[in-house]
């Protein structure tokens, strides 16, 4: 016969009923695997809250079930979910992406999402997960390094791996002295809370960052977060290599945690209009602030610069600040934008400082940012206020 007809009637009804068997138009069941391992993470993201380690363990491999969980166990956990966003199957192994949010309780307004590979294997019809991981480029989550240790301060929660008690102790005291010395200069339109992070080594800050440690080395600590994040916006993290602040001296930690924390303050007021002399400038004064140094004390490279008569001619650029910049030459870009922003809190007051700041992040794109708060805030232009700075800098630093 040149065609078939499908048959009818009951013989009809068995063929659509049974599951699996192809029908007239070619159709199979679908496969329900998305759907399977979804609930699969939805049942490990409840065994995290709960702290359930038998539940965790079940939804996974006796290779992929053990350590998370352990590792996670004193981290203040107000949420944790993954939405699968793909997989990849080949027949009883898979490999999932999934948006993980977590919330971390009395610090994130909003939850952090991270992308995350996880690798699963079907044994007896169920999927269990062997591993997960970042996914792409993306940095480790802290615990993604070893147990974390959680200590709690008046204002701070550190979490380290492979830390002392006492260590991230002193990291709380600094944190708790950092975050009243902000809204003292500042204001206290901001969380006045920070969340510090303390890996084990160099490697681990990389790690979190997704990044080669070589453009950290001589870094003691960053913040990342959202910039001009709004309330809704998780809380910024600090994260601290404790090989180089190992190094630092009683006041340089505690100037490194203050500038720091200064950035957390700022974030909402903090855009893509706001150079990184002002930004880091303005941190940097913060931290410095009621300390009793003296320029030359603060700014030692750019002393030697101006007393050799090399005054910079403008100050210092976005790419001056890169990690990876003469050492130098960095320094002397974090000083030139200290100095601008002592310039201002002198002669025009911190109060115009901090209007300043405001003003530029709230332009919203970088042209014209400056110039118009330099206008409408400290009525000058931005050829006046660079002659003011490179005479501060002769009078401070000559």
């Amino acid at each position: 016969m040149a065609g078939r007809r499908c048959a009818s009637g009951a013989v009809l009804s068995v063929v659509l009923l049974l599951a699996g068997l192809v029908g007239c138009g070619g159709r199979t069941a679908p496969d329900t695997a998305a759907a399977d391992v979804q609930r699969v993470l939805d049942r490990r993201a409840a065994a995290v809250l709960d702290r359930d380690e038998a539940a965790f363990r079940a939804t996974g491999t006796a290779a992929g079930a053990g350590t998370g969980l352990a590792n996670l166990r004193d981290v203040p956990l107000a949420g944790w979910s993954y939405r699968l966003a793909g997989l990849s199957r080949t027949g009883d192994r898979a490999t999932a992406r999934a948006e993980l949010s977590y919330r971390i309780d009395g610090y994130d307004t909003a939850p952090v999402k991270v992308d995350r590979q996880l690798g699963l294997t079907r044994t007896g019809g169920t999927w269990r997960v062997t591993s997960d991981r970042p996914a792409g480029k993306g940095g480790d989550q802290l615990w993604d390094e070893g147990a974390v240790t959680a200590v709690r301060g008046a204002h701070s929660l550190v979490l380290g791996v492979g830390q002392s008690g006492e260590r991230l102790r002193s990291f709380a005291s600094l944190a708790d002295r950092a975050v009243p010395a902000v809204s003292d200069a500042w204001g206290t339109d901001w969380s006045r809370h920070v969340v510090v992070l303390v890996p084990k080594s160099l490697e681990g800050m990389a790690g979190l960052l997704g990044a080669p440690a070589s453009g950290y080395r001589g870094i003691a600590a960053v913040t990342t977060g959202e910039a001009g994040g709004s309330a809704k916006a998780p809380a910024d993290r600090i994260i601290v290599n404790p090989d180089a602040y190992g190094v630092l001296g009683d006041l340089g930690k505690q100037v490194v945690l203050t500038h720091e924390t200064t950035h957390v303050a700022t974030r909402a007021h903090t855009t893509a209009a706001t150079p990184l002399w002002l930004s880091e400038g303005y941190a940097d004064w913060v931290g410095y602030r009621g300390s009793g140094r003296t320029p030359g004390q603060v700014a030692p490279e750019l002393e030697r610069a101006v007393a050799a008569g090399q005054v910079p001619s403008a100050l210092p650029d976005d790419r001056d600040f890169g990690f990876t910049a003469d050492a130098g030459a960095l320094a002397r870009a974090y000083e030139g934008g200290w100095m601008a922003c002592r310039l201002i809190a002198d002669r025009w007051g911190e109060a115009r400082l901090n209007d300043f700041y405001r003003a530029v992040g709230d332009h919203g794109q970088r042209a014209g940012a400056v110039e118009g708060a330099l206008r409408d805030v400290l009525h000058t232009t931005p050829e006046e206020f660079t002659r003011l700075w490179q005479s501060y800098l002769r009078e401070q630093l000559g």
